[in-house]
C-alpha cells in the first residue's frame, strides 16, 4: 500500500513540514522537527519469542529487544522500522592473546585449543543501543535493536552463523509485522504488540551487525523490505579459511570460529555451559578442521550464499576494498548472486578498511523507496558507487556496475629474476623455474620492499606512463612444487615503489591479495599431501578491487609462502619452486590490452 503521504509530498513538502508527520524532498525522508528531541522519544524494551531452543532449558528462546519511537506513535501514527541486531551490545571478551589459537606450528598439526573465557555481561535497560537512533528517528523511522542469541539478556546460545542467528531476527520482524510473539518480560505471559509499526522493515549494521541483515533476508521473511549490510561476513569459511588454507582475518592472528563464539558469549552465565559443550566443543571444534582447512558440511551451513533462494529484500551492499578483516569478496559474492536473482541491488565500495557505511543520502533514498514506498527512482540510479582514491567516503563516483563493464581480462606472465625483480610480460616465459624459501619471520611488507630476497619471488610491469584502472577480480594460475608435503602459498599484488611517507594510504601499496593451500589443488573438500618435488597447478581468485594505479608506479606480483599477518607459521625452510612457463596472472583492466599498452608507452 502506498503511503497517503505520497500525493501530499509531491504537491507540497512545506505543508507536511508543518505537521508532525514524515515528509520527503528529492526522494529522501527529511528531518521532522517534532521528532528531533530525545526527551520526547518513547524508549522501551521487551522480549520476542522465537521458534527454537538453543540453551537446552526446554523453553523457546526469547530475544531482548529495545524500541525508540516518536511520541506521536502513541496517537495513531504508524512508521516503518530500521532494525539492527548484534551479538556485541552486552560486552565481549576483549582481545586477550590467550583467546586465540597458537599459529607457530607445522602445517597439519593442531595444538591445544585456546583457554576458555567468560564474558562479563554488561546489559542495560531499556536502551540496548543508541546506534542508528539519531540518524533515523528524526527522519520518521522507528529504531529497534535486539541482542542475538546467547548475548546480553537474550536467551539461547551463539552459533556464529548457525540457523538460530537467522531465525532470531526473523522472529523480531514477524513481531513487527503483527505476529503475537512479543512479551513484556523474559519469562512472563503478558503480551505486547508493535501497534506503531507499518510492517515495512529495513535492516542495517556493520561487520557482524551487517551479517545479521543478510541472515534474516535469507529466510524470506515477509516485511523485510530492504537491507544495507556494511562489511558483512557472508561465509565463515571465507572468513577463517582461503582456498583450503587455514588463514586468519587481518588483525586477529589465530582467531577461528570457536574463538568468536567465546568472544561474544555474554548471555546468562548459568546457561553458558550447555552451549560450550554442544556448540563450541561438539560442533565447532569437532567440525572446523584446522588440520586440513578443507571445506565441509559444517562450513557450507555457515555460507549465506547457499541460503539465498528465499531472499527478496532489496540489497544495498557496502564494503571497503582494503578491508583485510572481512575481505571484499564477502560483499561481492552476495551482490553478484542477488543481481542474478533479479533482486534490486546497488553496491558501494570505498578504498579504506573495515566498516564505512554508504553516505546517509544513499541509505536514505534506499529506505525511502522500500520502507516509505516513495517512488524516488532509486532503482534506476547507478548500480555501483565507488569512492576514488583520496576522495572522502561521502563522495563516491557513479559507475554502471561493478566490475566496470569496460574491464577486460589481460594475461601477464612472470619472467626470470624474481628473487630480485623479474618482469611481468605479455610473453610466456621460456621454461624457466625459480625458487623461494619460506620464512614467516619476514613480513609481506618487508618482502615487497626488499630489493632482493630468496624468501619471495617478485615480478613487475615497467613503470606506468599513464594511470591504469583495475576493476574486478584478478586471478592467478601457478604451477609449483614444494620440498615438503604441506606448504602455505601467499600472493600479493602491489604498487611499487612502496610508499612509506606519513600520508601514504594502504591502497598506495597493496592492490589486492590471495592465499591458497597447494594440497587443495584439485579439490576444496579433499586435500592431498604433496609429493615433494612434483609440480601442481593451482588456480584461484585474489580479492576483488577497483583501483587506479597512478603513472610513475609499477604493478608487482609477489609470490611467497607463509604470510606473517594471516597464515600459520611453520618452521622456516620449505622450498617452493615455480614453473614460470605455466604461471600467469589475469588482471581485470578497464580498456583491456589497449589500455595497458598505452600505460606502458
Amino acid at each position: 500500500m502506498k503511503y497517503f503521504l505520497l500525493s501530499i509530498a509531491l504537491s507540497g513538502a512545506t505543508l507536511l513540514k508543518a505537521q508532525n508527520r514524515p515528509y520527503f524532498e528529492n526522494g529522501e525522508a527529511q528531518i521532522v522537527p517534532a521528532f528531533t528531541s530525545p526527551k520526547s522519544w518513547i524508549r522501551e524494551d521487551l522480549w520476542v519469542e522465537t521458534e527454537f531452543d538453543t540453551d537446552g532449558d526446554g523453553k523457546l528462546d526469547r530475544m531482548h529487544v529495545d524500541v525508540t519511537r516518536p511520541e506521536e506513535t502513541n496517537n495513531g501514527l504508524k512508521l516503518p522500522v530500521i532494525f539492527e541486531s548484534s551479538p556485541y551490545y552486552a560486552g565481549t571478551a576483549g582481545n586477550d592473546d590467550d583467546l586465540f589459537w597458537n599459529v607457530k606450528h607445522e602445517l597439519g598439526h593442531v595444538p591445544e585449543p585456546p583457554k576458555h573465557v567468560e564474558v562479563k555481561q554488561r546489559s542495560r535497560r531499556p536502551i540496548i543501543s543508541n546506534s542508528q537512533v539519531k540518524t533515523w528517528v528524526p527522519r520518521g523511522y522507528i529504531v529497534v535493536h535486539s541482542c542475538s542469541p546467547g548475548t546480553g539478556l537474550s536467551d539461547g546460545s551463539p552459533t556464529v552463523g548457525g540457523t538460530n542467528e537467522s531465525l532470531a531476527p526473523k522472529a523480531v520482524i514477524e513481531w513487527l509485522t503483527g505476529k503475537d510473539n512479543g512479551y513484556t518480560s523474559r519469562e512472563g505471559i503478558e503480551k505486547v504488540s508493535a501497534f506503531w509499526s507499518t510492517g515495512n522493515i529495513g535492516m542495517t549494521g556493520t561487520s557482524y551487525n551487517g551479517t545479521l541483515p543478510l541472515a534474516a533476508a535469507t529466510t524470506g521473511v515477509e516485511g523485510l523490505k530492504a537491507i544495507i549490510p556494511v562489511a558483512p561476513n557472508t561465509s565463515y569459511y571465507h572468513y577463517y579459511r582461503s582456498n583450503g588454507l587455514v588463514r586468519s582475518p587481518g588483525g586477529y592472528l589465530g582467531e577461528d570460529i570457536d574463538v568468536l563464539y567465546e568472544f561474544i558469549h555474554s548471555g546468562n552465565p548459568e546457561k553458558r555451559a550447555f552451549g560450550n559443550r554442544t556448540i563450541r566443543d561438539d560442533l565447532m571444534r569437532a567440525s572446523m578442521d584446522r588440520a586440513t582447512g578443507d571445506y565441509n558440511e559444517f562450513w557450507a551451513s555457515r555460507d549465506y550464499l547457499n541460503q539465498m533462494a528465499p531472499m527478496k529484500a532489496a540489497l544495498l551492499m557496502s564494503h571497503g576494498f582494503n578491508d583485510w578483516n572481512v575481505m571484499p569478496e564477502h560483499s561481492y559474492r552476495i551482490y553478484n548472486k542477488a543481481r542474478a536473482m533479479g533482486i534490486p541491488t546497488q553496491i558501494y565500495y570505498h578504498q579504506d578498511g573495515h566498516g564505512g557505511p554508504p553516505p546517509v543520502e544513499m541509505m536514505n533514498r534506499w529506505f525511502t523507496k522500500y520502507l516509505f514506498e516513495i517512488e524516488n527512482g532509486v532503482e534506476n540510479d547507478a548500480k555501483a558507487w565507488i569512492v576514488r582514491e583520496r576522495d572522502s567516503q561521502d563522495q563516491p563516483t557513479a559507475y554502471a556496475d561493478f566490475p566496470n563493464p569496460s574491464a577486460e581480462s589481460v594475461i601477464l606472465f612472470p619472467q626470470k629474476g624474481g628473487n630480485d625483480a623479474g618482469i611481468l610480460s605479455s610473453k610466456r616465459s621460456n621454461k624457466e623455474k625459480e625458487s623461494l624459501i619460506d620464512n614467516a619471520n619476514y613480513s609481506g611488507e618487508y618482502l615487497a620492499r626488499a630489493k632482493s630476497s630468496n624468501h619471495r619471488l617478485l615480478y613487475t610491469t615497467p613503470i606506468l606512463s599513464k594511470d591504469l584502472h583495475l576493476s574486478g577480480t584478478a586471478s592467478i594460475e601457478i604451477k609449483m612444487a614444494s620440498s615438503k608435503p604441506a606448504a602455505n602459498l601467499s600472493v600479493w599484488l602491489v604498487a611499487l615503489p612502496w610508499e612509506d611517507h606519513k600520508n601514504a594510504e594502504i591502497y598506495d601499496n597493496i592492490i589486492t591479495r590471495g592465499w591458497a593451500d597447494p594440497q587443495n589443488s584439485k579439490s576444496l573438500t579433499d586435500s592431498k599431501p604433496l609429493d615433494p618435488g612434483n609440480f601442481y597447478t593451482l588456480s584461484f581468485d585474489l580479492q576483488p578491487d577497483d583501483q587506479i594505479i597512478p603513472a610513475g608506479q609499477q604493478i608487482g606480483l609477489m609470490i611467497f609462502s607463509s604470510d606473517q599477518e594471516f597464515t600459520l607459521h611453520p618452521e622456516p625452510g620449505t622450498v617452493l619452486t615455480l614453473d614460470l612457463n605455466d604461471t600467469k596472472i589475469i588482471l581485470p583492466i578497464v580498456g583491456g590490452v589497449s589500455a595497458l599498452r598505452k600505460a606502458l608507452e
